[in-house]
Order: structure tokens, then C-alpha cells, then sequence
């Protein structure tokens, strides 16, 4: 299974989607901009996406909640070590309420890994976020024997918001 993400404005991403109703879409929006979600084991439908292989995966995504995105920067060598790292760290996420499912992706022509995770509402992800099982799935998801050679940029957080009439 793959991932495909294209980012545009909400009424050109929408269009693409209402073209596409077989398709399993999702469409997300920040103050920022709008994002478009492909789930597939097909080829991607959009002309420039950001691809993902789904490495690990729980649970349905749904056209409602929020969608928070872990970018995660990392060198070829120490993918093994993130992966194997994230396989022990995923059930932090799941023993907590209002998550509804979270994808491991690798990128498939880049450098950076994301972990996308959908919580029923922002309530939710904010009380996972101030748990201590929030606190030590960042704390072993940066640490390396070599912090320096595991992340070649700066990892960030971006939420997205499923707006209620998708």
C-alpha cells in the first residue's frame, strides 16, 4: 500500500477528489494550505505527489477528525534503526483515547519519513500530546547512538484539519 500527498488550495485539491470517488481520499486543511491524502496500491492519480510505502498501519482513515504529521528527516544508513524504533513505539499511540489510526510511511523518492496519525478531534491529540507516552515516543524516536548521524535536517509536526462537510 502506498501514500500520495499533493498540497494545492481546498477548492482545487476538492475538484481532484469529486473526480475521483472510487479513490480512497482524504482532504485536509491547516492555516497554511490545503493537503490531498491517496491511500492506494495503485499508482498515484495526482501529476507531482510526495510518495510513501505504508510500512506499518493501524486502523481506518476517515474523512473526519485531525491528522498530525511527524516529519522525520533521516540518512539512508540509519532507516533501519528509525524503523525498528517505530515498530516498538507504535502501540504508545494506540492505548490512547480518540486515536483512530496512524501510518509509517518511508518515502519512495525522498529522505523523510513521516508518521501520520488521525485522533477523532484535537482534544484528543492534545492529551496525547501532554502524556508521558507522548514524551517518550519523542524522546526514542530522535535518539540514536549518534543523534548526528541519524536526522539530516529538523524534524517537525504539521496538523491538518478533516473539515466536517468532507
Amino acid at each position: 500500500m502506498n501514500i500520495y500527498m499533493t498540497t494545492g488550495t481546498y477548492n482545487f485539491l476538492y475538484k481532484i477528489k469529486e473526480k475521483h470517488p472510487g479513490e480512497s481520499m482524504f482532504l485536509m486543511q491547516n492555516i497554511d494550505n490545503a493537503l490531498l491524502l491517496h491511500e492506494s496500491d495503485q499508482p498515484s492519480v495526482f501529476k507531482t505527489p510526495r510518495s510513501f510505502q505504508v510500512i506499518e498501519s493501524k486502523g481506518a482513515l476517515e474523512n473526519k477528525g485531525i491528522v498530525v504529521m511527524n516529519t522525520i528527516p533521516v540518512i539512508e544508513e540509519e532507516r533501519p534503526l528509525l524503523e525498528y524504533r517505530f515498530n516498538h513505539l507504535k502501540s504508545l499511540f494506540e492505548k490512547h483515547n480518540g486515536f483512530s489510526a496512524i501510518r509509517f510511511l518511508r518515502p519512495l523518492k525522498s529522505d523523510t519519513y513521516v508518521i501520520l496519525s488521525l485522533w477523532q478531534n484535537e482534544k484528543s491529540y492534545l492529551n496525547w500530546e501532554n502524556s508521558a507516552s507522548y514524551t517518550t515516543f519523542k524522546k526514542e524516536i530522535s535518539t540514536s547512538a549518534n543523534p548526528a548521524n541519524l536526522l539530516i535536517g529538523s524534524a517537525y509536526v504539521t496538523k491538518y484539519f478533516i473539515p466536517e462537510d468532507e
